[in-house]
């Protein structure tokens, strides 16, 4: 019996020993994620969207897929807290971007950054594979938010065409706040 006790007793230092050595891993220096940087000021969230602003958006960003000749998108407003304000499909648009654009659009603003953002680090390698981890992300351009004096009102979600063209659907309904 002793000797079970004293082999009981050895495997408990040895895995406290263990565990300990593991919760002091030092950081990584290839890592970008272990950087602490210095300062955290994301936008604040301001007054939602309403109605009416939601449509002037819109309204921008079907002007910018007419001036190109293209006719196939979703174009998706939401306020800050994701909910849908305003949505218009044109007649050509593919029906998966009903949703991806409003998933776009709810990315954008819950998390107060271009989707872009996601889609350019999820590019970088391993070390950013943890964002495919977080809830409600779409790493696909096309999603940005709506600013006002310096607060997000919103996101706009754009999908029916490439990534880029997408993108650059949305960013003229962000020009029209301007």
């Amino acid at each position: 019996m002793r000797c079970f006790t004293a082999l009981l007793g050895a495997a408990c230092v040895a895995f406290v020993t263990a565990t300990g050595a593991l919760a002091q891993t030092p950081p990584n220096s290839d890592n970008p994620n272990d950087a602490i940087p210095d300062a955290l000021t994301p936008p604040p969230y301001g007054e939602p969207i309403n109605l009416e602003t939601a449509k002037k958006v819109a309204a921008a960003a079907v002007a910018e897929t007419q001036k190109r000749n293209w006719n196939a998108f979703c174009i998706a407003i939401v306020n800050p807290s994701g909910d849908l304000v305003y949505f218009e499909r044109q007649d050509n648009c593919q029906y998966a971007s009903v949703e991806v654009s409003q998933h776009k659009a709810r990315t954008a603003t819950r998390y107060r950054r271009p989707t872009l953002v996601f889609e350019t680090l999820m590019g970088k390698g391993q070390y950013f594979a943890y964002l495919a981890t977080l809830d409600g992300v779409i790493a696909s351009r096309g999603g940005n938010p709506l600013v006002v004096n310096g607060k997000v009102i919103g996101a706009i979600g754009v999908s029916g065409g490439s990534g880029s063209q997408d993108n650059v659907i949305s960013l003229a309904g962000v020009a029209a706040l301007k």
